[in-house]
């Protein structure tokens, strides 16, 4: 951004407002949040400034085009699930580390063991059931057919990397129960405070992809929200999931994550301005609000908790500037670790692409073979059956 008084010199009315450094022109319209460009780190200026170039923060975000090629389409589904399932196995062998632990012997690179004794490139059931969603949607969108899928890795360890189960959250094995019982598919998923894990969070970002052209924007958040409710049906596990795939899908579209972020807010604001959704809405302020590269490391908390795992994820993402980076912060925050480096990795995949991921990471992954088989079976619909 220029600094030049010379480019003021244009103004009509140069008395009308306070002499302030550059500004996008872009961020004019966000009156109501924080100006996030490095710039105004304290908030916006009364008067607007253009810079001379586009500021790269705030960039024009263009529709996603429907008719990418199938090649193009795979790179941004191999970058995006690659991404998630590289940061879940980062994560696995630390597992409920602490952070003062993980900052005396840091996670840098693919190890194993650890926690659940397993080997390197073990996965967990973050990129498990993520797999079950993705298969489901490379068939056709069913909510009882996912529930099912879900029943079968616990039961049968169906999309395991060995062949067992070895890690499940408590919600999400009440949930699959309930539905072992023949409790109905919508009153399946834990709907009390308490039941607000992270457990929808870790395996919604197939449907960034499912969702990227849908053109009805209520039958799209419904469709997150159903899917979330599969096991963690209170209203806050469903407004993060949709943060989480409304922040996916601009990615995807192209914009830099600070710009994603702000298109993000835009319709997450405009889709929950109910007083109900308010109320469920005011627990992710600190994500709203913007601004959240400003947060110094102790200001996060990584726990299992959706609204942590959400925050920590983002976090990463905008605090970083590459995908290993990203993964590597994510693990080392500590606690839930292999939950919020697969949902931080998820982001930063889409964002940085396959290439950027640590290439013997992603040789080092359990089934690595059926993975990619998976992806292609599931870009190929996607690509058959644009919405």
């Amino acid at each position: 951004m220029t600094n030049s008084r010379d480019n003021y010199m244009n103004w009509t009315s140069p008395d009308e407002f306070e002499w302030k450094e550059p500004h996008c022109e872009t961020c004019k319209f966000r009156d109501k949040d924080p100006l996030v460009c490095e710039p105004f780190p304290d908030g916006k200026p009364d008067r607007v400034i253009f810079c001379d170039s586009d500021c790269p923060e705030h960039q024009v975000v263009a529709p996603l085009e429907s008719d990418l090629s199938f090649g193009q389409l795979k790179q941004k589904v191999m970058g995006g699930i690659y991404g998630l399932v590289v940061g879940d196995a980062l994560g696995v062998p630390v597992e409920f580390n602490s952070r003062q632990t993980l900052r005396q012997h840091p996670v840098t690179t693919m190890t194993g063991y650890g926690t659940y004794n397993q080997p390197p490139g073990t996965w967990s059931d973050d990129s498990t059931m993520t797999f079950c969603l993705m298969e489901n949607l490379s068939e056709l969108y069913y909510l009882r057919g996912i529930a099912e899928k879900f029943r079968e890795w616990l039961d049968e360890a169906h999309w395991t990397p060995h062949g067992h189960v070895f890690d499940i959250g408590r919600t999400t094995l009440e949930s699959i129960n309930r539905y072992k019982n023949r409790v109905k598919t919508m009153e399946i998923g834990g709907r009390d405070e308490s039941d607000n894990g992270n457990g929808s969070l870790m395996r919604i970002l197939p449907l960034a992809y499912y969702l990227r052209n849908y053109k009805n924007g209520v039958r799209k958040f419904q469709i997150i929200h159903d899917v979330s409710a599969l096991t963690h049906a209170h209203m806050r596990s469903q407004l993060g999931c949709s943060i989480y795939v409304e922040l996916a899908i601009q990615l995807l579209r192209g914009a830099a994550p600070r710009a994603a972020v702000e298109a993000m807010k835009d319709t997450i604001r405009q889709r929950y301005h109910t007083p109900k959704w308010q109320r469920e809405l005011a627990y992710y302020n600190r994500i709203m609000r913007g601004g959240m590269q400003r947060f110094e490391e102790e200001d996060i908390r990584s726990s299992g908790y959706v609204v942590h795992s959400l925050e920590a994820a983002i976090w990463c993402l905008l605090t970083s500037s590459s995908y290993e980076e990203t993964v590597l912060k994510a693990v080392n925050l500590g606690e839930d670790t292999d939950t919020t480096a697969a949902v931080a990795g998820g982001l930063a995949g889409l964002y940085y692409g396959y290439e950027q991921i640590p290439s013997e990471w992603i040789q080092a992954l359990a089934r690595k073979q059926d993975i990619q088989q998976l992806i292609e079976r599931f870009t190929k619909r996607l690509a058959d059956n644009p919405l």
